[in-house]
């Protein structure tokens, strides 16, 4: 007999829960962009063939805000690059070390551990049974404390 799988799914997905943006509205939204960017490029058209100064005049300003933004994404570049370095030489230099003195802070604990489990620990344990070996013995032998005690 082959028992059937059932798919488990999360608490948050249900599959019979209705979508929160429905299908309309998604298809409503991307025509009104559609429509909008078709206006804007009909618009710049129609300024370019009306008002060829103007509009040449705003293609040079436009020119110049393209490299001032281009000269700015360079210095921010060149700052992530920098912070990049950084890290990495936090990484090699203070890190690792803390690493290093953690790891082996961690063997001489488990030296340690074993040191006073085979000297310590073992001895204990082989004493308490022994002494608890006689007792028994002792016990059997002789009975209970109690009855062997004069009244």
């Amino acid at each position: 007999m082959t028992k059937d799988i059932q798919p488990t799914y999360s608490a948050s997905y249900n599959p019979d829960q209705k979508p929160r943006i429905s299908q309309r509205f998604v298809w409503i939204s991307v025509s009104v962009v559609a429509v909008v960017l078709l206006a804007l490029i009909g618009l710049i058209i129609w300024l370019a063939f009306t008002y060829p100064d103007r509009i040449e005049a705003m293609r040079d300003v436009f020119i110049m805000l393209f490299a001032l933004t281009s000269c700015s994404a360079v210095v921010v570049m060149t700052m992530v690059f920098v912070a990049l370095i950084r890290l990495i030489n936090m990484i090699d230099y203070e890190i690792r070390p803390i690493l290093e003195k953690t790891n082996e802070t961690m063997v001489m604990v488990q030296e340690t551990t074993s040191f006073v489990s085979k000297n310590v620990v073992e001895p204990t344990i082989k004493t308490t049974s022994f002494i608890a070996g006689i007792s028994r013995g002792l016990r059997v032998l002789f009975g209970p404390r109690k009855r062997n005690l004069p009244d």
